[in-house]
């Protein structure tokens, strides 16, 4: 049924008798229909105002049912995940894509995943946060920091303006360093060599001696290494910058590939019983640990401790930073405090000379 008056404006009576007040037009060559609201929740007149207000903006050449349609269809955080998953992800390491997806299914998206992405508020993210510091504060961090990344491109994809993440307060977060002593690698390297898991325990080693990450070790294979010139290149999908690395290594490191090279016909440089490379040496890791009695010590850490004894060896930053593959000087930064002792010899060579 429909108004004598207002074109387009009507009433539509359905089977089981609810009233709705609608307004039929066309714009730009299609018909469009827009539901105005019900009866008695709306009156006839109020419902006549609206059809008015919404026929003033058709002879303007705007379309009322747009913005509707547009929020609508607006994306989700559920929907950002997904492109984020698709598009970002795949340039990361696979650990780090790992740990960024774990944080998305396991703290992001039960929180905010329904919520329209033009809808978060600084409150959204905020909250988000301080509720994932209460056991996990570090954690809290990261999460944000991932959540942050994600609404910058966002902003490039069109779907934002401006980054609601930008702006949260992090936790306080205490740099730790740990350097094992000449005693503890020299229990370390003993436990190691008597380890019956001769590729996990050949790994920890070869990580001690390059300073390498764990996921460079575990998926190395041997057409990395140029053997005769004692040079490691490696691809850039291996390394946490994403880029190629090219680094040579020690005559240490050149006698574990020999062996290696003894032990396996295989592609990866570290495999399994079956074959396949290494997925991890969490077993033997601790093992090694309580074996030498080293307490509070990572896997990480020795990287840490290569970078230490490289610097005490007189190594300058740059060349440290070359050999740990860091992209940025102020990373290799950290260890510029072990070059104290270093230094102290120099100056003191120096005053033994004014003498």
């Amino acid at each position: 049924m429909y108004d004598e008056k207002l074109r387009g404006f009507g009433v539509r009576v359905t089977a089981k008798s609810v009233r709705s007040f609608n307004l039929n037009f066309r714009i730009a060559g299609r018909e469009r229909r827009i539901t105005i609201g019900k009866y008695p929740a709306w009156s006839v007149a109020a419902a006549r105002r609206q059809a008015e207000s919404y026929r003033r903006e058709i002879d303007r050449g705007e379309d009322p049912l747009a913005e509707r349609d547009a929020a609508r269809s607006a994306p989700t955080v559920k929907d950002l995940f997904a492109r984020y998953a698709a598009e970002h992800l795949p340039t990361k390491a696979p650990r780090s894509a790992a740990d960024d997806r774990s944080m998305w299914v396991k703290d992001i998206l039960p929180r905010l995943g329904p919520k329209k992405v033009a809808d978060l508020r600084f409150d959204d993210c905020d909250q988000l946060h301080r509720s994932i510091s209460q056991s996990r504060p570090t954690r809290a961090n990261r999460v944000i920091e991932v959540l942050r990344k994600a609404l910058n491109l966002a902003i490039r994809w069109g779907w934002l303006e401006r980054n609601p993440a930008s702006g949260v307060r992090r936790n306080p977060e205490e740099k730790r360093t740990r350097y094992l002593s000449p005693s503890e690698l020299a229990r370390l390297t003993e436990a190691l060599a008597a380890h019956p898991q001769r590729a996990s325990a050949d790994a920890i080693l070869f990580m001690l001696l390059t300073g390498c990450r764990r996921g460079e070790a575990l998926s190395a294979t041997w057409d990395q290494f140029d053997l005769a010139q004692r040079v490691w290149s490696k691809p850039a999908a291996t390394t946490k910058q994403r880029r190629f690395h090219r680094v040579p290594y020690s005559a240490r490191v050149a006698a574990l590939l020999d062996e290696r090279r003894a032990s396996e016909c295989g592609e990866a440089v570290f495999a399994g019983p079956t074959g396949n490379p290494l997925t991890d040496v969490k077993r033997t890791w601790a093992s090694v640990c309580e074996t030498a009695n080293l307490e509070d010590v990572r896997l990480h850490d020795l990287r840490h401790t290569y970078a230490s004894v490289l610097a005490s060896s007189g190594a300058s930053l740059p060349v440290v930073g070359a050999l740990l593959g860091h992209s940025q000087p102020q990373t290799t930064a950290r260890y510029a405090h072990l070059y104290d002792d270093t230094l102290r010899l120099a100056t003191e060579a120096v005053s033994e000379r004014l003498r």
